[in-house]
Parts: structure tokens; C-alpha cells; sequence
């Protein structure tokens, strides 16, 4: 992908280039590279959630909106969007960094996009970037239901089951991908009565949570 592709993708054209170059030059590469701008697209993305949040769910108290907006600018859900965008194939990697697979690290993905935001905030002020943001952000801020994403997945499905008198889920690691650098684990959730799922994440944790959610829609939808 080239960067003119890229900012096809974000619907923004940079009219300082340098900005979009830096943004996606990891500190391995040389200098300037992304971590200032990885800082400030941090409180930048944060504000930009913080606003949609407030206007979608005026009846949320702040502890409530918090969660939400921890759950929505996490790791893994800008890791998500970055390789939608498939920002690994642009990003500038140092020789050593390339080829241990740093373009698919889910640490780097993530703090490129952050710093992505930046650069468009900086080229094109607040508006732009909110601009981009909203747009990227559109359709995970659509599904959110105040009344499920404030529970993770595996309380969901525990209150569930402890709801109508059945055994806890089981986990099990079924297996560990990748290399260290960009590791992915494998975890099944079996349920009493033969239901299993499995997920994947970047943690064990992400992989139970992904299994479990899985898990509460095959059970939801042959309950409804």
C-alpha cells in the first residue's frame, strides 16, 4: 500500500506530507520518528471518544462513560483498526525491527495509529482529526450497548449460566502462535451440554474474552 492509498483509506489528505511520514516511522527506523506524536494522539483520540460518548449516552454517570471509552482506546482495538487499514504495509522499520515481524506487533500498530492521529490534528487541527477519528471509530461506537459493554464477555456469560442453575465455562489454552515479538494465543471455552468456542487475542486473557463472547451469542440467539 502506498501512503497516497493510505489517506484514500482516512478520507484526509495531509497538505504537510513530512507530518504523515513521521507518523508512520517507528523510532528503529532513525529520526524524527513516531513517539511524541504517539503521546499527544493519545489525549487526542481519548478526547475524541470522550465527546462521542457524552453526546451518545447522556444518561451514563462519568465512571460508566470511563469504562466505555478504556474499552474502545485499548491496544486491541487499535490494533484492530490500524491493521484494517492495513497501516503495517507503510509503516518505516528499522532493518532488525522488519524482519522480526514488527509490522504485525499489535504494540506498534496501535502506537502508529495513535500517532497518526496526531499528525492529522497537527496538519489540519482539532476538526480533522476528529473528522478521522469519528470516522474510524463509527462502527464500534454503533454496537456499543451500555447495558452488555459494561460487562466484559466472560462476566456476561458467567451471570448467564449462574442465572439458570448451570456449570461455569472452562478455558484451556489450546495453543500459543507467532513468535515472542507478536505472539497470539488460542483458547477454547467449553460450556456444560457440549457448546465450545474457541478465540484468538494478543493475551490469554483477549483470546478468553473473544472465546467467551462467542460463547453468549450462540447462547443468546438459541434462547431468543
Amino acid at each position: 500500500m502506498t501512503f497516497d492509498t493510505l489517506q484514500e483509506r482516512l478520507d484526509y489528505r495531509f497538505k504537510d506530507a513530512s507530518w504523515l511520514r513521521q507518523a508512520l516511522t517507528h523510532r528503529s527506523y532513525g529520526q524524527p520518528n513516531n513517539e511524541r506524536l504517539e503521546f499527544l494522539g493519545d489525549s487526542v483520540v481519548n478526547h475524541v471518544v470522550a465527546l462521542a460518548l457524552f453526546s451518545r449516552f447522556p444518561d451514563l454517570r462519568e465512571g460508566d462513560l470511563s469504562r466505555l471509552r478504556a474499552q474502545l482506546v485499548c491496544q486491541d482495538a487499535l490494533h484492530g483498526i490500524a491493521a484494517s487499514l492495513e497501516l503495517g504495509t507503510v509503516l518505516r522499520l528499522g532493518e532488525g525491527e522488519q524482519k522480526s515481524g514488527g509490522a504485525e506487533r499489535p504494540s506498534i500498530l496501535s502506537d502508529a495509529l495513535e500517532a497518526l492521529f496526531a499528525a492529522v490534528y497537527l496538519d489540519g487541527g482539532f476538526d480533522a482529526a476528529k473528522t478521522v477519528i469519528d470516522y474510524l471509530f463509527k462502527s464500534h461506537l454503533a454496537s456499543l450497548d451500555p447495558n452488555t459493554s459494561l460487562k466484559d464477555p466472560k462476566t456476561r456469560l458467567q451471570e448467564w449460566l449462574q442465572a439458570r442453575r448451570k456449570q461455569l465455562p472452562k478455558y484451556r489454552l489450546v495453543e500459543t502462535l507467532g513468535e515472542a515479538h507478536a505472539q497470539q494465543f488460542d483458547v477454547e471455552c467449553t460450556i456444560d451440554g457440549g457448546l465450545q468456542t474457541r478465540g484468538l487475542g494478543s493475551s490469554r486473557r483477549a483470546a478468553e474474552q473473544q472465546a467467551a463472547l462467542l460463547a453468549m451469542e450462540t447462547l443468546e440467539k438459541h434462547a431468543g
